[in-house]
C-alpha cells in the first residue's frame, strides 16, 4: 500500500559534555568524565560558512568526490563540521543557506524544553468531580478527566530501550484511573463523563502540515489530553480459509469508530496487498484488499481525529467495564483558538532555567483519580530516538503554556525563538513554523543547528540531552546504518526524512579521539531516500575518519 513518506524526522571530551564512546556487539558503553576547561560559549560559531570554506583540505576533498555525482548534484546540500574541542570549522557548504529541515526540526524544540522546563518537569493528569460519591456511591454530577499534556498515557514501555515496545494495554493509563474511582466507591455517575483538554488551546495541527499526512499515525492531531498517540491501531489477521474474511479489530477496543471490513483471505502465494482509508471528520474506517493464509498479525496506525471526544468514549467504555453505570453522556471542554489574543512575548516571559509559571487556576474540586508521569526527558528520549511528531508538537506547546500562560503554537515558537536568541541564534538562520518538523514551512540553516548543538553541549545537562539521541547502528533511527564500519558508536544524531528532504545533525567523535557537531542537509532532490541517506552516511564516515579530527 502506498502510503506518504514519514517526516522523520557523539561526543565530546572538552565542551562540558564529556563522554567516549565504546561500541560492544550487544552494547554501547558510555563512560562520563567531569569537564576539564570553561563550556563553549554559544556565540563563538563566528564563520558564515559559505561554499568555499573548506577548513580540513582532506575532509573536503572526500566530501566533494562524494557530492560530484550527477545525481546528487542535482540536489541542495548544505553542511557544517565544527570542532568542539578547539571551536573551529573543520568543513562548510552552504551552511549559511535556509533547508527545509523535516526532523532536525526536533533538535530545536527538545533543546528548549529541557532548558527552560528542565529534565524533572512531569505530567500531572486526574479525575475531578464536584463532590466525593455519597454513601450509595452515587456521583451528583460530571465526572471530568483532566489532561494536562502528559504524550504517554499509552501502552509504550519507558524508559525508552532500544526501540519503541508495547507491551502493557493501550489504555492502562485509563484503566489505573478507573480502578482508582473504584476503590473511591464511585457506582453511579448522574451526569456526563468530561475530557477536558483546555490545558492546551484547541489546535490540532500545525501549519504547513499537508492533508494527506493527518490520516495516519504520523500526522495525528495534538491535544492536552492524549490517549495511546492518538492512535488507533486496526489489527489484520488472514481468515482460516482461501475465500474468508480477514479478521479485523481495533485497539483500543471501542465503538468511536466503525470498521468496513472488505479484505478477503487467498490461498498461499497469492498477493498480498492491503488499502486503509478514513475521511477527515468521519468516524468510518474502510479497509480493502487480499491477505494469505499465511500472513501473520499486520498493524495499521491511523490518527484518531478529535483526541479530547475520542479520550471521552474510551473512558466512558472502560468505567462501564469496571461496573460503573453511567447515567449521561460524554462531551469535552476545550480552550478554542478564538479566545485567546494574539500577544507579543517579550524576552523577559523566558522563565529562568527550571522554573516553570503556576498552572491556570481550576473551579475547586474533588479528585478522585491521579496519573503522573515520569520525568519529561524519559519522553524527550521518545521524541529524538523515534521522531515522534505528536510528543514535539505537545513539547512546544508545554513550552508556550509553562513560560507565558498559553499552550498554543504560536506561543510556543515565541517563548522558543527567546529561547534560541539567548543561545545565540540569529533570527535570518532559521524560521520555524511547528516543533516536529511535519511542516514545509520550516527553514533551517546548518549553522543554526550547530550553534544550538554547540549550546546543549556547554549545558549542565548536556549528557542528558545526548542521551536522548539515536546512537550510530545501536538505536532508534540510526539502527540499521554504518552497519559494520567505524562509525558505530561514535555518532549521536537526528535524523530527518521527507519527499525530497534529507538531514541528519548530531555529535561525532573521531578515531582521533576529536568532539565534533555536524549538521548535513539536502533539499531538492529527487532520489529514493534511501540513495541519499547512503552518500549521507558516507559522509558522516568521513568526519569520523577524518585526520584532522585528531586532537
Amino acid at each position: 500500500m502506498g502510503k506518504p513518506t514519514r517526516a522523520h524526522c557523539a561526543a565530546s571530551s572538552r565542551t562540558g559534555l564529556d563522554f567516549l564512546y565504546s561500541y560492544h556487539p550487544s552494547t554501547v558503553v558510555i563512560i562520563f568524565f567531569s569537564a576539564l576547561v570553561l563550556a563553549v560559549l554559544p556565540g563563538t560559531l563566528n564563520a558564515k560558512g559559505g561554499k568555499s570554506e573548506h577548513k580540513s583540505s582532506a575532509l573536503a576533498a572526500k566530501i566533494s568526490t562524494l557530492l560530484a555525482q550527477p545525481d546528487l548534484d542535482r540536489g541542495y546540500w548544505g553542511i557544517q563540521v565544527f570542532s568542539l574541542d578547539d571551536k573551529k570549522v573543520l568543513y562548510a557548504n552552504n551552511a549559511d543557506k535556509l533547508f527545509v529541515p523535516a526532523s532536525n526540526t526536533k533538535l530545536f524544540t527538545t533543546t528548549t524544553a529541557l532548558a527552560l522546563l528542565g529534565p524533572d518537569y512531569r505530567f500531572h493528569t486526574t479525575v475531578e468531580a464536584s463532590a466525593l460519591p455519597d454513601k450509595y456511591g452515587r456521583i451528583d454530577g460530571d465526572v471530568v478527566l483532566v489532561g494536562r499534556g502528559d504524550p504517554n498515557l499509552s501502552g509504550r514501555n519507558l524508559p525508552y530501550a532500544l526501540k519503541t515496545e508495547r507491551t502493557q494495554s493501550s489504555t492502562i493509563a485509563l484503566e489505573n484511573m478507573a480502578d482508582q474511582l473504584v476503590r473511591a466507591g464511585v457506582k453511579y455517575i448522574d451526569g456526563d463523563v468530561v475530557a477536558d483538554d483546555s490545558f492546551y488551546v484547541d489546535e490540532p495541527y500545525g501549519a504547513g502540515w499537508a492533508q494527506d499526512d493527518l490520516q495516519w499515525g504520523y500526522g495525528a492531531p495534538v491535544s492536552a489530553l492524549t490517549i495511546n498517540d492518538n492512535l488507533i491501531f486496526v489489527n489484520i489477521l488472514p481468515g482460516a480459509n482461501p475465500g474468508d474474511r480477514a479478521l479485523v479489530t481495533l485497539d483500543p477496543p471501542t465503538a468511536y469508530y466503525k470498521v468496513e471490513n472488505r479484505i478477503v483471505t487467498v490461498a498461499a502465494g497469492g498477493i498480498h496487498k492491503i488499502g486503509v482509508h478514513r475521511d477527515l471528520g468521519s468516524h468510518v474506517v474502510t479497509i480493502w484488499g487480499t491477505v494469505t493464509v499465511n500472513d501473520g498479525l499486520e498493524r495499521e496506525e491511523l490518527a484518531a481525529e478529535a483526541p479530547a471526544e475520542f479520550a471521552a468514549q474510551v473512558f466512558y467504555e472502560i468505567l462501564n467495564r469496571h461496573g460503573i453505570v453511567i447515567y449521561g453522556h460524554t462531551r469535552v471542554q476545550h480552550t478554542l483558538a478564538t479566545s485567546i489574543v494574539s500577544q507579543d512575548v517579550p524576552a523577559a516571559a523566558v522563565l529562568p532555567l527550571g522554573v516553570t509559571a503556576p498552572p491556570a487556576a481550576r473551579a475547586p474540586a474533588v479528585v478522585l483519580a491521579t496519573y503522573d508521569s515520569l520525568p519529561l526527558i524519559e519522553d524527550l528520549r521518545v521524541i529524538n530516538k523515534s521522531s515522534q511528531n505528536l510528543h514535539a508538537e505537545m513539547a512546544l506547546r508545554l513550552i508556550g503554556k509553562t513560560d507565558a500562560g498559553i499552550g498554543n503554537t504560536e506561543t510556543g515558537l515565541k517563548v522558543e525563538q527567546n529561547f534560541l536568541t539567548q543561545a545565540g541564534l540569529l533570527p535570518e538562520e532559521y524560521d520555524l513554523h511547528d516543533g516536529c518538523g511535519l511542516s514545509r514551512e520550516n527553514l533551517v540553516s546548518p549553522v543554526a543547528t550547530v550553534k544550538i548543538l554547540q549550546y546543549a553541549a556547554a549545558q549542565p545537562w548536556a549528557a542528558k540531552f545526548q542521551d536522548t539521541l539515536p546512537v550510530a547502528g545501536v538505536d532508534g533511527s540510526l539502527t540499521d546504518r554504518w552497519k559494520g564500519t567505524d562509525v558505530i558508536g561514535h555518532v549521536r544524531a537526528k535524523t530527518g526524512t521527507m519527499d525530497h528532504v534529507n538531514a541528519l545533525s548530531g555529535y561525532a567523535l573521531t578515531l582521533g579521539g576529536k568532539n565534533v557537531a555536524f549538521s548535513i542537509m539536502v533539499n531538492n532532490h529527487n532520489l529514493k531516500n534511501g540513495e541519499v541517506r547512503e552518500t549521507i552516511d558516507k559522509i558522516v564516515q568521513a568526519i569520523v575518519e577524518d585526520e584532522a579530527g585528531k586532537k
